[in-house]
């Protein structure tokens, strides 16, 4: 099976939380971004959903941990 030269709206939706993680498999990377230059509506979908992720990690950093959080976590993370 040959791989494709070009992706259709559906497979750069199923695609586009991990492209936009940047955890996409490196073949597949120019694909979604081709599909992206080119297709009006999947570019503001993603651009929908960059402006959500980027909000978030907005407010998510406006918060406090608790304290011991971190260091309970990267004990956590030493095991």
């Amino acid at each position: 099976m040959n791989a494709p030269t070009r992706y259709t709206c559906e497979e750069v939706f199923k695609r586009l939380d991990d492209y936009l993680d940047r955890e996409l498999a490196a073949e597949e990377v120019p694909l979604v971004r081709e599909h992206l230059e080119t297709c009006a509506a999947c570019a503001s979908e993603y651009r929908f959903e960059a402006r959500v992720m980027e909000d978030l990690k907005a407010k998510l950093r406006r918060i406090r941990a608790p304290g011991g959080l971190v260091s309970r976590v990267a004990a956590l993370l030493a095991r």
